[in-house]
C-alpha cells in the first residue's frame, strides 16, 4: 500500500510516524492494523470544506458524532460513525439500540470534555471504556475512508473493516434517506 492510493491530495503517513498530529487518548488506541495520518487546516476541519479542500470525495469521508440517550435519570452515551453523505437515524435505530426514550446529539461541550477530543476532530479511537461505538454497516466493507484524528489540524485514513475490531464495536444498518 502506498500512500497515493489514498483518498484526496493529503500527505499520508503512517500513523506512527507522526503521533503528534493525534489527540493523546488516540494514541493508546491506535489499532495494530495499517492506519495513515495527514496534516490539515484546523480552520477546514469541517467535512464538507475539508473535503473541497482536499480532493477527497464526501462518499470516501465518516463522521463520528456522539450521541447522547436519556430513559429517566439515566443517560448513555455512544459514539456513531457514518459516511459524510448520510444521516444517523438518532431518532429510531439509534434509540432504540440504545434502549432510550429519547435520543440526540451530544451537545459539543459534553461530546469533547468526555473524549478529550477536539470538535471537529471526534474519532472512533479512543473513546471512553464502556461506549458503544455504532457503526454503520455501509462503511464496513469500504477499501479506505477519511475520518477525524481527535484533533482539528488532523485526519486519519482508515480501512471500514478496521472499525470492527475498535473496543465496543456494532455493526448495524444506521442511517436514512
Amino acid at each position: 500500500m502506498t500512500s497515493s492510493e489514498l483518498p484526496g491530495t493529503l500527505d499520508w503517513v503512517p500513523i506512527h510516524d507522526r503521533l503528534d498530529l493525534l489527540a493523546p487518548v488516540v494514541i493508546e488506541a491506535i489499532p495494530p492494523t495499517t492506519t495513515y495520518v495527514a496534516p490539515i487546516d484546523p480552520d477546514l476541519a469541517d467535512t464538507a470544506t475539508f473535503c473541497a479542500e482536499y480532493g477527497v470525495g464526501l462518499e470516501e469521508s465518516a463522521n463520528c458524532v456522539i450521541v447522547e440517550g436519556r430513559r429517566g435519570d439515566n443517560t448513555t452515551l455512544a459514539a456513531v460513525v457514518v459516511r459524510a453523505t448520510q444521516r444517523a437515524d438518532v431518532n429510531k435505530t439509534i434509540r432504540k439500540h440504545l434502549g432510550v426514550r429519547k435520543a440526540s446529539f451530544a451537545p459539543m461541550d459534553t461530546a469533547t470534555s468526555l473524549t478529550h477530543m477536539e470538535y471537529g476532530g471526534i474519532t472512533p479511537m479512543g473513546l471512553p471504556t464502556g461506549w458503544p461505538l455504532l457503526v454503520d454497516q455501509g462503511l464496513v466493507h469500504d477499501a479506505w475512508f477519511v475520518i477525524g484524528s481527535g484533533l482539528r489540524g488532523s485526519k486519519i485514513a482508515i480501512r471500514g473493516e478496521t472499525l470492527t475490531e475498535l473496543p465496543g464495536a456494532e455493526v448495524l444498518e444506521l442511517t436514512v434517506s
